[in-house]
């Protein structure tokens, strides 16, 4: 994308003064938009999140799935998104609330500490409103048999998904998470400044569509941690294919529940680190 042309939704348009050779030419430049959202659930603070302000309805829904707030989609009746001077404030409605079933509090009375449910979040961090030890490291159920895929699959999917990420076009500074089909296709994809922020939106987005998460393989274009690996099982993901490399946690992860990890994914090459029965 040129600067001359209209900014792409989650990225936002800014006078920059370009140096080349010592000479300097002011121009406009397109930025990655990051900030402040609000997860509410039925009226309560849960988590603040640093993301781009768009397909944050997808967002709420995968981040309310993901982050174990809900069990189905099923539960949730309404999504109110709403800007307000400091940010977005998004607010899950649940069924569960409905019926007024108790939610753990995060609120702590100790001295100093913080007393209301909101918890901060950055937009490279999964695990920054986490309070315990047992909260970060969450072992999702192993999760079903899974498509197996072709290293051509894999191929075109990593293809395919290089004009499918806009935001990033015009920034170079968002992450994507990807849907694809077994034999390659991409079917869906979500942009964000978070990796993990990206995959709830694509989670959201499938949840929204039914998409059978058994049917196919999710592209990352960060890296492998952990915490992509657990939203990936707890969405019913088989096979994480990324672009960057995994961590040594995210591979215990994954041969634990079931989930077929690649790492490096390139044209041509790519690194299985669990469950390579899947790549045929």
């Amino acid at each position: 994308m040129s600067p001359e042309q209209p900014a792409q939704p989650g990225s936002a348009a800014r006078p920059v003064v370009r140096v080349e050779r010592g000479v300097r030419n002011e121009d406009t430049d397109h930025l990655a938009e990051e900030v402040p959202v609000a997860m509410h659930f039925d009226g309560s603070p849960f988590a603040v999140m640093m993301a781009t302000p768009a397909d944050l309805e997808d967002f709420a829904r995968g981040f309310a799935l993901t982050e174990g707030k809900v069990a189905s989609m099923l539960e949730i009746e309404d999504i109110d998104v709403r800007e307000v001077l400091e940010g977005v404030v998004v607010d899950v409605h649940t069924s569960r609330g409905r019926r007024g079933e108790p939610r753990p509090s995060l609120a702590t009375d100790d001295a100093g500490a913080r007393t209301r449910g909101e918890l901060p979040g950055r937009s490279g961090c999964g695990i920054c409103g986490s309070r315990e030890l047992e909260d970060v490291v969450r072992h999702p159920p192993p999760v079903a048999a899974g498509p197996v895929v072709t290293p051509d699959a894999i191929e075109r999917a990593l293809d395919a998904l290089r004009a499918r990420q806009p935001v990033n076009a015009a920034t170079g500074a968002v992450h994507a998470a990807a849907w694809a089909l077994a034999d390659g296709t991409i079917v869906d994809v979500r942009e964000d400044v978070g990796r993990h922020n990206a995959l709830d939106k694509l989670i959201g987005a499938m949840l929204v569509a039914l998409t059978d998460p058994r049917d196919g393989f999710l592209v990352i274009t960060s890296r492998a941690s952990y915490e992509m690996v657990t939203k990936a099982a707890v969405a019913g993901m088989t096979m994480v294919v990324a672009i960057s490399a995994p961590t040594a946690l995210a591979v215990h992860l994954a041969a634990d529940c079931g989930v077929t990890l690649l790492g490096f994914a390139r044209p041509g090459r790519f690194n299985i680190y669990s469950r390579p029965e899947r790549i045929g």
